[in-house]
């Protein structure tokens, strides 16, 4: 795609990423924004032990914090499709129910969800954010860039943090990656196949529980004990055997 002019840059360029090792694990964020004159700079950050979509809203966060005074539309820039789906879909529902899930339950970065749908909120009319799923790792320099700058934070390694003018940048962030054909579908939810059984065997006895804390309580700790869920009747008859129980008792 053919880069952009200046008199061809009438909003606020945002591209962002997070990372993570070991989820949760040491993290980093990275954020590169082109501002309205061509101005560049890059932002980035990390915690000690955090989660990786922690880091990808961190990265957009601080990203719109530094543009808050700006009265221009945003193109924001992510491989976070949580990202999106949570500040454009989700979080409407999380707000009515006094941020809980559907299933009733905490929402996950409460915290950072709070912050960051009070500044969205807070940009004028003028002054709405496009938000644009790219997928991640596929050479656009912009997210690369940003990759770069989260991970070199999540492994504590130092990096230089540019700012200063475009045309002495060295990333082409202003060929934008294709973004038309939006989020991909989200994946159905699994369901979990309930358990046929849950089985544990101590002292000689093979006893059949009702759910797996009381079969838990009945091994843990327990010197030789042995626990196992099974999916069958067959599955069942073959970890009791495997065990030498010759019969099972009921709990």
């Amino acid at each position: 795609m053919r880069p952009m002019s200046k008199q061809e840059l009438p909003y606020i360029v945002i591209y962002t990423d997070g990372a993570c090792s070991g989820n949760p694990g040491p993290g980093g964020w990275g954020s590169v924004v082109v501002r309205e004159d061509l101005e560049v700079y890059e932002l980035g950050g990390g915690e000690h032990s955090t989660t990786n979509n922690r880091m990808e809203i961190s990265a957009a966060l601080r990203a719109l914090q530094s543009v808050a005074g700006v009265d221009l539309p945003v193109h924001l820039y992510t491989d976070s499709t949580y990202l999106i789906r949570g500040i454009t879909q989700w979080i409407w529902g999380w707000r009515r129910n006094g941020w809980k899930t559907a299933e009733g339950k905490e929402v996950v970065n409460q915290d950072l969800w709070q912050e960051l749908s009070r500044v969205v909120g807070a940009r004028g009319a003028g002054s709405k954010i496009e938000w644009k799923w790219v997928r991640g790792h596929t050479g656009h320099d912009g997210n690369e860039r940003c990759d770069q700058i989260a991970v070199a934070f999540s492994q504590r390694r130092p990096i230089s943090l540019f700012r200063g003018v475009l045309k002495d940048y060295s990333f082409n962030v202003l060929d934008f990656p294709d973004t038309e054909a939006g989020l991909p579908e989200m994946k159905p939810k699994q369901e979990k196949k309930a358990a046929y059984s849950y089985l544990s065997f101590l002292d000689g006895v093979a006893v059949r529980h009702r759910d797996w804390p009381s079969c838990e309580r009945r091994t843990k700790g327990r010197s030789g004990a042995r626990f196992k869920k099974a999916m069958s009747a067959n599955d069942e008859a073959e970890i009791l055997r495997s065990w030498g129980a010759l019969s099972v008792k009921d709990e």
